[in-house]
């Protein structure tokens, strides 16, 4: 007869078990794609996962294999453009979320609801319409098709944002609304010196979702921008296709490799506000 606490314990071993064998599965198309990125064309279908020759001039060669421009180019693109989107996104879609939270006016949950509905609109039905009016604002091959909508709490996830700064909103004590007020504080002031700051969980939430999101946005750019010299990362990795030759498939690996390096570390070093501003959206004060 096994002891309770044995079986306590093989039970426990078991389930690490379980686990280390599905993350390693899970990690395994990272850790082949890692290997990959050092070898040659020849040794691509090979079936070990790391090269007998590690080629580290795929890393070099990637960088500046587009005529004209390295990777650090198309990566400062792509950095300008998320930045723009990433302070105009966390201002509108929080006066947005505090209006709906905190004022009273006219069909607020109207508004509100109608805001919700247009999280289930997919992006594709409204794509021709916003290029039309964007192409005639001559805005067609800049970064303004990305920035603008964003302003004015649009976008990609803006509803998604809107909702979940208003979740937090809403859970903040109306006793602070009522104490600044009483001190003479408009609501601006509410919003600017009371509200931001004790809502900064969920706007590193919003920050996250809306760097991974913008990051990842291959379609829209693809879209919205033509001239290289204003390419991002993902439309530059898209250059290594060519039908006349060969595809270099170690320095694209590389290279997509390098792309994905800032969004996984900007949920490395966040992952504890985005816990904690997913953890306390739902919450009441």
């Amino acid at each position: 007869m096994i002891p309770r606490q044995r079986q306590r314990q093989l039970k426990g071993m078991g389930t690490q078990l379980l686990l280390i064998v599905f993350s390693l599965a899970m990690v395994y198309p990272v850790i082949w794609w890692v290997g990959a990125s050092f070898k040659g064309n020849e040794e691509m279908s090979s079936p070990n996962i790391f090269p007998t020759d590690w080629l580290i001039s795929n890393y070099i060669d990637g960088w500046n294999a587009i005529p004209g421009f390295t990777f650090g180019h198309f990566f400062g693109n792509t950095f300008l453009l998320i930045l723009g989107v990433l302070f105009t996104t966390l201002i509108s879609c929080s006066i947005v979320a505090f209006g709906f939270a905190k004022l009273d006016f006219p069909l607020r949950n109207f508004w509100f609801s109608l805001v919700l509905v247009t999280l289930m609109l997919p992006s594709q039905v409204t794509l021709v319409p916003q290029y039309v009016i964007f192409h005639d604002l001559g805005w067609v091959d800049t970064y303004l098709p990305f920035i603008v909508p964003h302003s004015l709490a649009g976008g990609i996830g803006g509803s998604f944002f809107i909702f979940l700064l208003v979740q937090f909103m809403r859970g903040l004590p109306r006793e602070l609304d009522e104490a600044a007020k009483m001190d003479g504080c408009s609501w601006f002031g509410i919003y600017w010196r009371i509200a931001l700051p004790l809502t900064k969980p969920a706007l590193m939430t919003v920050g996250i979702y809306c760097f991974l999101w913008n990051w990842d946005d291959y379609f829209g750019q693809l879209i919205y921008i033509n001239s290289v010299d204003k390419y991002t990362v993902q439309l530059a990795l898209r250059m290594f296709i060519d039908s006349q030759s060969s595809l270099p498939w170690g320095q694209l690996l590389a290279m997509s490799l390098l792309s994905i390096v800032p969004a996984a570390l900007i949920f490395l070093f966040a992952q504890k506000h985005f816990v904690e501003g997913i953890a306390t959206s739902g919450l009441k004060g």
